[in-house]
């Protein structure tokens, strides 16, 4: 099946970061980028930036301190100095290449890719993470909304999920913004959050619900087999 047929697909796919050494040489020429030739692929970024080099069409080179074999050398043919290292995001966008961006680390590359990422088990506006970032006693509390009409002023909707332990919840009104919260039900995020505790909802459900809402999530499911999500608590069964 083509990618372009598929039209769940969403974002870049086969993301790939490729390391560039920006070179300039003392005739003014414009700056040319090459990647590293892979027998210094092992170099830091310190021990590349700033260095003289020698490069071809197809790679560079560093000269200072490194022992080039001959074979290699004499297929670099112009010397040049390395005045920075960048970090190039690519990808594939319905099957074309793409240029997604720069960096100046190999730490904010990886950034990049992990936010592009749709990673397994988290996808999209429809989210399935552990149930371990609940108490028990918001556990319960969800599984006793899901048995009964969750009502409406929750603005949320919890159910079974049919043979799975799992529970879902279908978030209404998102995102929990001041401004939409205004426009659709005239309060605030803060005076939704105070009418959750009010009717007695633990803190760890508020605190994710709200989370969730607010990057306008709009399915959430707790797994206890689900992975767990960088950044939320965990808690220990009571």
């Amino acid at each position: 099946m083509s990618p372009n047929s598929n039209p769940f697909l969403r974002g870049y796919q086969n993301l790939r970061i490729d390391r560039s050494l920006c070179i300039t040489c003392e005739d003014d020429c414009p700056p040319v980028w090459r990647p590293l030739h892979p027998s210094q692929a092992h170099l830091t970024d310190d021990q590349v930036a700033r260095f003289p080099c020698v490069f071809s069409n197809d790679f560079a080179l560093i000269t200072e301190g490194q022992d080039i074999p001959e074979d290699l050398e004499v297929q670099c043919q112009t010397e040049g100095v390395v005045r920075t290292v960048v970090y190039a995001v690519s990808g594939d966008d319905f099957g074309q290449p793409v240029h997604v961006g720069d960096t100046y680390s190999g730490e904010a590359a990886r950034e990049v890719v992990r936010r592009l990422s749709f990673e397994t088990g988290f996808y999209s506006r429809c989210w399935e993470i552990s149930s371990a970032h609940l108490t028990a006693d918001a556990g319960r509390f969800l599984a006793e909304l899901a048995d009964i009409a969750t009502p409406s002023g929750f603005l949320f909707v919890a159910f079974r999920i049919p043979y799975s332990p799992a529970i879902g919840v279908k978030l209404i009104a998102t995102p929990w913004t001041d401004a939409n919260l205004q426009h659709v039900e005239g309060i605030t995020a803060e005076e939704l959050r105070q009418e959750h505790r009010a009717k007695g909802m633990p803190e760890s459900l508020v605190e994710v619900l709200h989370l969730a809402a607010l990057a306008d999530v709009r399915m959430l499911v707790f797994d206890a087999d689900a992975p767990v999500l960088d950044g939320l608590p965990l808690y220990d069964d009571e």
